[in-house]
């Protein structure tokens, strides 16, 4: 039998008493905490609920989109700020996230490409049929500016010419986003022939153009350098000393020196080269040759040219972050390559839809992703065995992709007048 001596009893019936003291204090201090919420939450209505509803609904149709998709991580809805899209999926390998859609950009646009600065902006080249590159912020997708084509060229040292119009056609950055480089596939004014055509050669007598320099502080024009006639495709080298352009009519590759602010070199391509990417290291560039069925590899020190065997029409080239690999789109053969660099073996060659064209590469190069033209079709490939991770439908003629690594999203450019925007998470 338990021991029920009095001095027990009255031991017991104190420790009861001080737990009971002991909830009930915590009980308050729960209560208390409780209340303090609802007093804050109440004040934060008064004060500025209303202001904030106002935003939300002038953020509205920036959105709309968004909702049908929205995810949510331990009970909150995922914010639809860029700068917090990246924490739905850190961590996560890019092929192992799936793209959805998260917005529609229309307005007064007809992009040829699409390219992101990696500095908090994506821009858009709207050819001759819109006579302007549209600047946007790449995590609230707001257009920022619309930039006209239009330039004085004898104030940005051509005196021979006076004011003209261009037409955009690509775009790369400067390795810290501060200038754009933008080709044009002709130029309008005094002074100036005929546009170039799908089947110009250099005998063509097609004008020579203008790559233009957009700073991204002032989004203005501020410097044009003579290039060859038609360029399409723009890259700048890792150290920023040379943007390399190629001239789809004078089938070769202009090298703009940024330090002398003219072009320094003329290297001969073949017949339509479009395509170029640097190697990672910058020792080397590679320029598609659509007309044929290689790359021509050029060594940017001794400026020497080789030529590696790839496949029918190579249109665009991407190479993957440690430089082994190059992934090419076969725009002849329906198919994208993928071409080992120290070897120049193809490794394989998948197809994706109709007219591969442009490509890109998320930014741990694990994942591919490619527009397929006449599809109408965006492809995502895992790049390590060149699997069909998904394939989406997007739109009449997808023609250009671009990839924002701190938003961690995919920009699909319409040709017929809009930009798809994929989360890829």
């Amino acid at each position: 039998m338990r021991d029920d001596r009095p001095h027990d009893r009255s031991s017991r019936a104190l420790r009861r008493a001080e737990r009971r003291r002991r909830e009930v204090r915590r009980r308050r201090a729960v209560a208390a905490a409780l209340g303090l919420s609802l007093v804050a939450a109440a004040a934060w209505v008064a004060l500025g609920g209303e202001r904030g509803n106002v935003k939300a609904a002038a953020a509205a149709p920036a959105t709309r989109v968004a909702a049908k998709g929205a995810a949510t991580i331990r009970g909150r809805a995922k914010s639809p700020s860029g700068t917090r899209a990246l924490a739905a999926g850190k961590g996560r390998p890019s092929d192992k996230a799936r793209m959805t859609l998260r917005e529609v950009i229309t307005g007064d646009i007809s992009p040829k490409s699409v390219a992101t600065s990696g500095a908090g902006y994506v821009t858009a080249q709207n050819m001759m049929y819109r006579h302007s590159v549209t600047v946007y912020d790449a995590a609230s997708l707001k257009l920022v500016k619309t930039i006209p084509d239009s330039v004085d060229l004898a104030k940005l040292g051509y005196p021979e010419y006076g004011a003209a119009r261009g037409a955009p056609v690509e775009a790369a950055f400067a390795s810290d986003g501060r200038y754009a480089y933008v080709s044009n596939y002709s130029m309008y004014g005094a002074g100036f022939g005929p546009e170039g055509s799908d089947s110009c050669t250099p005998s063509s007598g097609t004008d020579r153009s203008f790559l233009y320099r957009i700073d991204m502080k002032s989004l203005k024009i501020d410097r044009a350098y003579h290039v060859g006639s038609v360029p399409k495709v723009v890259a700048v080298t890792p150290d920023d000393r040379f943007v390399l352009v190629s001239n789809w009519c004078s089938w070769d590759l202009s090298v703009v020196s940024t330090k002398l602010g003219r072009e320094v070199k003329r290297i001969p391509i073949g017949p339509y080269p479009r395509g170029i990417a640097v190697a990672p290291d910058g020792s080397a560039a590679y320029v598609a040759v659509m007309g044929g069925n290689e790359l021509v590899r050029i060594d940017l020190k001794a400026w020497r040219s080789s030529r590696l065997g790839v496949g029918a029409g190579p249109r665009a080239v991407k190479i993957e972050p440690k430089g082994r690999y190059a992934f090419v789109s076969l725009n002849a053969e329906g198919r994208v390559a993928k071409l080992d660099l120290r070897t120049g073996v193809v490794k394989a060659k998948v197809a994706t839809g109709q007219a591969p064209r442009s490509l890109e590469l998320a930014a741990d190069g694990k994942s591919l992703f490619v527009v397929n033209y006449e599809s109408g079709t965006v492809t995502k490939l895992r790049a390590s065995d060149m699997s069909t991770l998904q394939t989406i439908d997007a739109c009449f003629h997808p023609i250009g992709i671009t990839y924002d690594a701190a938003t961690k999203r995919v920009w699909v450019a319409c040709y017929t007048g809009s930009i798809r925007v994929y989360n890829d998470w």
